[in-house]
């Protein structure tokens, strides 16, 4: 788990987010786009994703993500840079095939699901290495930066001092 230091800080959250919010705030596809290097967007559907993206594999990473509850949907931290793994065609087919007998298997068993998602990660090309630092600094140039700007309240109080001295 020690690889993933860097990004248990980020939150995922359920469904496509406009932007993710100070504490990461996107769904498993939407850091895992950032991760690999793509410039943030909210994912709403798996073919959102660019191509070296599997379908298949962002599919099930998606339902476990929005299915989950929040303590385990942050389990699926350690995936976000597995999941750029695209194949050949038939071996899009046969990650496909293998979720989909898996899949009334699990149900509503997150275990069984993360299950499922090694099974089908094992199958065909894995994800090219993405170094810590690289990931650190792609997660942390998408978070908002706090503002400087005095809140309204304070500026309003400044410039009512100033009128009254």
């Amino acid at each position: 788990m020690g690889d993933f230091d860097h990004i248990l800080n980020w939150k995922l959250q359920q469904g496509s987010h406009t932007f993710p919010g100070p504490d990461g705030g996107t769904c498993i596809n939407e850091a895992a786009l950032v991760a690999a290097g793509y410039a943030y967007r909210p994912i709403r559907h798996v073919q959102e994703m660019p191509l070296c993206f599997s379908r298949p594999i962002c599919g099930l990473a998606l339902t476990l993500n929005d299915q989950a509850a929040d303590s385990e949907r942050q389990r699926l931290l350690p995936f976000v840079t597995r999941l750029a793994c695209a194949d050949t065609p038939q071996v899009e087919r046969l990650r496909a095939d293998y979720i989909k007998a898996q899949s009334g298997v699990f149900g509503d068993n997150f275990e069984r699901g993360l299950e499922i998602l090694e099974g089908a990660l094992a199958i065909g090309r894995q994800a090219d290495p993405v170094s810590g630092e690289d990931v650190a600094s792609r997660l942390e140039a998408v978070r908002p930066k706090p503002s400087t700007k005095k809140p309204l309240r304070s500026k309003l109080k400044a410039l009512f001092e100033l009128a009254g001295a």
